[in-house]
């Protein structure tokens, strides 16, 4: 820690996870004196808890999936099942061995690392461990946890969040999962790949509620395809155990019973108790409140990441951690466009987008001028190869650019770099169109659908 109680940090976080680390890099980088304070594991939800994991865990799963399916491409496999414990231990494996870089890296930068739950004590100083840590300015980066409904107890055995999920010491024969948007399908996805029968119940009219219709309809066509049953359009009413089990009552009287719930509604902040509103920081539903640089209406407290409401995501919490180390280090920075950040969500087939839907342009725009174009995935050479179907739709403003990419097939997270790209240098189709793709990629869909909006289709129907 620091050398005495004296010492004053030019940026005090309280919060090690993605937003957190990412001001203590940038900031340490750029010159400023930071002190990082951590209750549990650098790296936060993401690294141990939320992204990392789960994609191992889809990619066992992928593998399971290639191990059955293998004699399609003329290759002879057997298959024999899961071994858990063997999954765990390489999910874990790739955890430690990104724990470890980090750990590495903050050490390097000469952050000032502090193991230990802190509490804001006052608009400058955060209390830990016995001491106060001083600060010319506060960054709150605290984070999320797994919601749940009221009523409804999450008990890790038979009712389980998706923490309980990632080191679940089984492959549960059934599965419920209470909610369909990133988190559910993920988990559906790889339970299904493990052998698990699967049912996702969304109260909204379709999974991933907040991508564009169009996405939502294909992953449905795809998980109708592998089996993967969903109940749409009516919300949960209660859970209660069975003999061996887990029933659960919709609002409409319909039951769904199974091994296990996996209860998957979304995530929580985590402020309750840590002394924000004490100090005079605004609230909302236990969010913190920021302007568009982060900035709370405490003038020397910001908050970043899931902390405040803005997208949940990993990368949102670099891009926003980066921002405020930047601002105290007195840089000129731009506020982000949450629009243009790439959103993922890992199952199989994967569902990516950056940009705005078509219903969202038409809102925005008139539907009179807006175009959309779809790009079938059966028209490109690699995805015919990888026996991926899916779709990459365009969302355009008539004769002007491109806003919105919305894009359905496996590895369809791989394109969606220079799909942000398009959205966020405001690309015409014209441009994006006279680009070369390399032949065959699926990254070349992309090209063959600006192409088409441009009207020049190749490997398209007019």
């Amino acid at each position: 820690m620091a050398n005495d109680a004296s010492t004053v940090f030019d940026l005090v976080i309280l919060g090690g996870g993605s937003g957190g680390y990412a001001a203590a890099l940038r900031g340490a980088q750029l010159g400023l004196d930071v002190a990082l304070i951590e209750k549990n594991k650098l790296g936060g939800t993401c690294l141990h808890n939320g992204c990392i994991p789960t994609k191992a865990l889809l990619h066992a799963g992928e593998i399971a999936d290639q191990a059955r399916e293998a004699a399609q491409f003329g290759v002879k496999t057997s298959y024999e099942g899961i071994d858990i414990a063997g999954v765990h231990k390489y999910k874990d494996d790739v955890i430690s061995g990104l724990y470890k870089g980090l750990q590495g890296l903050v050490a390097s930068r000469k952050v000032t690392y502090i193991e230990g739950e802190g509490r804001l004590s006052s608009p400058t100083s955060v209390a830990v461990n016995g001491q106060q840590v001083q600060g010319r300015h506060i960054l709150l980066a605290t984070g999320s946890v797994p919601k749940s409904l009221p009523g409804l107890d999450i008990d890790g055995n038979r009712i389980i969040s998706s923490d309980h999920a990632l080191t679940l010491d089984r492959v549960p024969e059934s599965a419920i999962i209470l909610g369909g948007g990133v988190i559910g399908v993920e988990f559906a996805s790889a339970w299904k790949s493990f052998g698990t029968d699967v049912t996702v119940i969304e109260g909204l009219k379709h999974l991933v509620p907040v991508e564009d219709e169009n996405s939502s309809k294909l992953l449905e066509r795809a998980f109708r395809k592998r089996g993967i049953k969903f109940n749409l359009g009516t919300f949960f009413d209660k859970a209660e155990y069975t003999a061996d089990g887990v029933k659960v009552t919709l609002a409409d009287g319909k039951t769904f019973e199974a091994e296990v719930l996996l209860v998957a509604i979304g995530r929580g902040p985590v402020s309750a108790g840590l002394g924000y509103e004490e100090q005079g920081v605004a609230m909302d539903r236990g969010y913190v409140l920021v302007d568009e640089y982060m900035q709370t209406n405490v003038p020397t407290i910001s908050a970043v990441g899931d902390l405040v409401p803005t997208l949940q995501l990993a990368h949102v919490g670099f891009a926003e951690g980066m921002l405020v180390a930047e601002r105290l280090a007195g840089q000129k920075v731009v506020p982000i466009d949450y629009d243009g950040v790439p959103r993922v969500t890992y199952c199989h087939p994967e569902v990516a987008s950056v940009g705005i839907t078509e219903a969202k342009a038409k809102e925005l725009y008139g539907a009179d001028k807006v175009v959309a174009l779809k790009y079938n995935l059966a028209g490109n050479g690699k995805s015919k190869i990888l026996k991926t179907t899916g779709e990459i739709k365009l969302v355009q403003v008539k004769d002007g650019a491109v806003v919105g990419v919305h894009m359905v097939g496996d590895r369809m997270g791989e394109q969606v770099g220079e799909a942000q790209l398009v959205y966020n240098w405001e690309a015409l189709p014209a441009e994006v169109a006279q680009l070369v793709h390399a032949h065959p990629t699926q990254n070349e869909a992309l090209g063959e659908a600006h192409l088409a909006l441009a009207g020049k289709p190749l490997h398209s129907h007019d």
